[in-house]
Parts: structure tokens; C-alpha cells; sequence
């Protein structure tokens, strides 16, 4: 089964290309859409309408674009919208959530860290995935500011360091084995919290098993695209320079204002 339209991905900014990465590197053949709603960053501290508003007008540039499937690269969406797209929609979407499960199932010490947003902590998905791991101690972390950091071309600033202490070295304390990145802004950070953690403490983010469960849809209701080389396109509707210096100046990124 082929079916050569491109897979299409949104986040409320430059960090869902930490997803967008994971999918290219898995699935090079293929075209892909990649939608950087920098203007509304960040969605973490936005209404759960608010939010569910924004992924309707990420999910009708994307299909404007004729994507076949749409990643919801950011883990606030996810949590908050992603059932009502997919009541919508019959387009297949795939959600991103804090990797919790392999965290608790693997932890030694019994407590594991988890750093995300208001609106990834607040919504009722990401809840129902902590209540059933009874056993675990979860320290909860709102990464207030990181987003805006990072959108803002600061990611390895001073007050990004600070920042990361200030949020990490309490649950450090706490004796925490495992650190779950619920946003998909995050992964960019792992070289700092590298120098941060312990070395006992493993980083965990959802990009690769993303990229999984992307390719088996795909094979499963949509179709892949026929072998050639995959060609990336990027739309931002805020700096596009931030974007093009988090992709490696690798790609041109065309800005719109959607």
C-alpha cells in the first residue's frame, strides 16, 4: 500500500522537530509538513478551549497541505484536544504523552521526576496515566519559562541553567532514577540536564516510540510513500530564524502567518 502525501506535524513551537526528527530518521522516504505555531506560544498555560481552537487551525493548514496523517507534536495538544480532533477528523492523528509507564515499570527507587506543562499536568489524560502506578512516587515539575526560552532563541542562556536547577535539583534530593520530559520542547535540553542529573538518573522523552507507532499506522491504514528521498517542509508563524538555528541551518523555513 503506497500512498506518497506527506505526514504532517504541529507544536506550539520550534520543540516538536525534536518528534519530527525521530519520524525523518525512521522513515527518510518520506515528505513531511512540519507546522511551528510560534505566535501562540506556549500552549501550556492556555484554556483547554484555547487549545483545542489553536490544534483546529494547525489541523486545517496541515490538511490544506493534503497531509495523510497528522502528528500532534506537543504534549499539552495531545492531552487536551487530541480526542476532539480525532471526533472531527478521519484523518488517522498521533498523540505524544509524558512517557510514564517505562519510567515506573523500570525505576529502582520507586520515584521518578516528571518536568511539563501546566496544561500537560491539569488535563484529565495525563491524570488517568498517573493513577494507575500506585506504587511510584511521582514528583511533579511545571517547567514554567523554558518554552518562552527556548522559543526565544535562549536556549543555552544563564537564566536557562538557572532555571533547570531550580526546577531538577529538588527532585534530585528526592532520590529520583528517572526524569520523563512531557513536552516536546525538552529533548533540546538533555545536554544541560546531562551536566545537572546524576549519572544514575535516566532522561526519558516519547520521540522514538512516536516515530513507532507513526510508521505503524502508516502501514497499517494509510500507506508509505513510494522509495525516494523525503522532502522536509517548515512553516513558522514566528521567527523563522529560531527555528532554522534548532534545525542545524539545515532547511529554509517559510514563514506564514496561519
Amino acid at each position: 500500500m503506497t500512498n506518497n502525501n506527506p505526514i504532517g506535524l504541529f507544536d506550539s513551537g520550534v520543540g516538536g522537530t525534536s518528534i519530527w526528527s525521530a519520524i525523518h530518521q525512521l522513515m527518510p522516504d518520506e515528505d513531511t509538513i512540519y507546522l511551528a505555531d510560534s505566535k501562540n506560544a506556549p500552549y501550556g498555560l492556555k484554556s483547554k478551549d484555547e487549545i483545542i481552537r489553536l490544534c483546529i487551525k494547525n489541523t486545517e493548514f496541515l490538511l490544506s497541505k493534503s497531509a495523510k496523517i497528522i502528528v500532534v507534536a506537543c504534549n499539552t495538544a495531545t492531552t487536551n484536544a487530541i480526542k476532539e480532533l480525532r471526533s472531527m477528523y478521519s484523518i488517522p492523528f498521533i498523540g505524544i504523552e509524558p512517557a510514564i509507564k517505562p519510567a515506573a515499570l523500570q525505576s529502582n527507587t520507586q520515584v521518578i521526576g516528571i518536568l511539563a506543562t501546566k496544561g500537560t499536568f491539569s488535563s484529565e489524560l495525563f491524570n488517568k496515566s498517573v493513577e494507575i502506578y500506585h506504587d511510584t512516587r511521582i514528583i511533579e515539575q511545571i517547567g514554567y519559562g523554558l518554552v518562552e526560552l527556548i522559543e526565544s532563541g535562549k536556549l543555552n542562556s544563564p537564566e536557562m541553567n538557572t532555571l533547570l536547577h531550580s526546577y531538577v535539583d529538588p527532585m534530585i534530593k528526592e532520590n529520583i532514577d528517572y526524569l520523563v520530559l512531557g513536552c516536546s520542547h525538552y529533548p533540546y535540553l538533555i545536554p544541560q540536564l546531562k551536566k545537572i542529573l546524576p549519572k544514575n538518573v535516566t532522561i526519558i522523552d516519547s520521540g522514538e516510540a512516536v516515530a513507532r507507532q507513526t510508521l505503524h499506522v502508516l502501514q497499517e491504514k494509510v500507506g508509505l510513500h513510494q522509495k525516494g528521498e523525503g522532502i522536509p517542509i517548515f512553516y513558522s508563524n514566528g521567527k523563522p530564524e529560531v527555528l532554522e538555528e534548532i534545525l542545524g541551518n539545515q532547511y529554509k523555513v517559510i514563514y506564514k502567518d496561519v
